[in-house]
């Protein structure tokens, strides 16, 4: 299937050119949670919100929220502004965020009538609201910069809906694995369709590239991390007409898999165990310390037979990448002291680092971003 990079009408295509294995003249940048907490204009809008769920289902605001750090930083792509869980939201689930707790569901799946009724969204009637506010970023970035759109993997978003919040165990869905994998295949079969369809929804009202987050998949043991969750992410990638990244928790072990899976972009978080192998070779994987350089460069090889290296945001190997990690927390808080009064115009890459409290050549969050194809 061809893929549509749509870089020929965009002022910065950098993005979409490293995701085509094209030269560029510098790693592209773009933040995880590029709006958020560390922004004093995104507190703002979100007290007149008043909660975090009307922020991300009024269009208006969620466009604002979207485009605000493009106005301090020199980043390379904007992100839709939502949230992973709006698939399950809109199958009738009751989504609610309680202060300092995180998501929960009114309803989560116990009863295996409630797993039998569950059917997919339409996106554009229960998602409406997400399309609208696609459809307005793209209009106010006028060509600026791609747009990058998102959604939860099939497992991740049944992580969620089986426990009915975040847990440390997820002991509530991995009972049903042993217990009812039936019952589970089923939930991840309704979640693959509704995430195919909520993906191509996105890219029709006007995103550029596709985010699958599978933020729980490094939960599962090793052998069922095909049968349960790239199993069911590899039909979405192929289906969709956009470049697309693949980014799995704790996903080394499964690069090489996640790197054949039609995805142009792998990324895992999370140091490599020594059962994850490097493609081609029966030796252990050993992470390369990665430097931010800036100037013009083709794409370089990380490791061999594997594609170019993509950085999105300063989370670098290096060798001390085993020591403990500072907290997001702490990260934000240094932004949001250093951006205050900032115009965007006066931060360099180089700066986005120093700001964020990180070394551009020692992080302490080892990732791995691999274009693949």
């Amino acid at each position: 299937m061809a893929l549509h990079h749509g870089t020929a009408h965009l002022k910065n295509d950098t993005l979409l050119r490293a995701l085509a294995r094209q030269p560029t003249e510098h790693t592209p940048i773009w933040l995880m949670r590029q709006a958020g907490r560390y922004l004093p204009e995104y507190n703002a809008t979100r007290a007149k919100a008043g909660s975090f769920l009307t922020l991300a289902k009024t269009p208006a605001l969620a466009t604002e929220v979207t485009l605000q750090p493009l106005e301090r930083f020199p980043l390379d792509a904007a992100i839709l502004f939502s949230d992973i869980l709006t698939i399950p939201d809109a199958m009738g689930l009751g989504l609610s965020f309680a202060e300092g707790e995180g998501p929960r569901f009114e309803r989560p799946l116990r009863d295996e009538r409630d797993i039998a009724k569950l059917a997919v969204p339409d996106p554009a009637v229960e998602l409406r609201y997400v399309m609208d506010a696609v459809r307005e970023i793209r209009r106010q970035l006028r060509d600026r910069m791609p747009l990058i759109g998102f959604s939860g993997s099939p497992f991740t978003l049944a992580c969620y809906m089986i426990e009915g919040s975040g847990s440390d165990d997820w002991r509530t869905l991995k009972t049903m694995r042993h217990s009812r994998p039936d019952l589970l295949h089923r939930i991840l079969d309704v979640n693959a369709r509704a995430v195919r369809e909520y993906l191509t929804a996105q890219v029709e009202a006007g995103v550029d590239v596709c985010m699958i987050f599978d933020t729980w998949g490094g939960t599962l043991a090793h052998d069922d991390y095909e049968t349960f969750s790239l199993g069911y992410v590899r039909p979405i990638l192929k289906a969709l007409r956009v470049p697309t990244i693949f980014f799995t928790k704790g996903g080394s072990p499964w690069l090489r898999e996640m790197m054949a899976s039609s995805a142009r972009c792998a990324q895992a978080r999370g140091r490599p165990r020594r059962s994850a192998r490097k493609p081609g070779s029966g030796d252990a994987v050993r992470a390369r310390k990665i430097r931010a350089r800036r100037g013009t460069r083709s794409p370089r090889r990380f490791w061999s037979r594997a594609g170019a290296h993509l950085q999105s945001w300063p989370r670098h190997c290096s060798k001390d990448a085993n020591r403990r990690s500072r907290s997001t927390r702490g990260r934000s808080a240094r932004l949001q002291q250093a951006t205050v009064g900032k115009p965007a115009d006066r931060l360099t890459y180089a700066q986005i680092y120093r700001l964020a409290g990180e070394s551009p050549t020692r992080l302490s969050f080892p990732s791995y971003a691999l274009v693949t194809h």
